[in-house]
């Protein structure tokens, strides 16, 4: 089973169990990956990135959900580093951000309560403004309009 695919298979999960279960679940494996080498949470989030845009986006949305409300409990140190992580590899490959729903992503987003949207928005921004300028105008250029109004960069 190639990488890929095994990140794939672990999303579908995630995204099928309810609530209550896939709430603890991903948050232990959030937690553990901050304690991961450096090549194994780049691996992890380029397998994300790639395994995302296959699923199904009703089972997808879910995930992403939990996933965001899991980062919110998370320190701004931590979160940081792991939107960084997305940001970084979103820079070097461009083309896997366009395979994401990304309406449909930010529909998510707002759904979230305000004190999740501002923690996540101001995390977002800080990274956002300490990109240099070439890595930060290639991220700017991806992020649609309407998702860079409501975080507000």
């Amino acid at each position: 089973m190639t990488e890929s695919n095994y990140a794939r298979n672990i999303i579908i999960v995630l995204a099928n169990l309810p609530d209550f279960l896939r709430k603890p679940i991903l948050k232990k494996r959030m937690t553990e990956y901050f304690s991961l080498p450096e090549q194994e949470k780049e691996e992890i989030i380029n397998n994300a990135l790639e395994a995302g845009p296959t699923i199904p986006f009703p089972n997808f949305s879910k995930l992403f959900k939990t996933w965001l409300q899991v980062l919110v409990t998370f320190s701004e140190k931590q979160r940081k580093e792991l939107f960084l992580q997305y940001i970084n590899a979103v820079i070097i490959f461009p083309e896997k951000l366009i395979n994401f729903h990304l309406d449909g992503i930010l529909e998510i987003f707002m759904s979230l309560n305000d004190d999740e949207k501002l923690i996540l928005s101001k995390s977002i921004r800080e990274i956002i403004a300490e990109l240099d300028v070439g890595k930060k105008k290639t991220l700017l250029f991806l992020i649609p309009n309407n998702a860079k109004i409501q975080i507000g960069v």
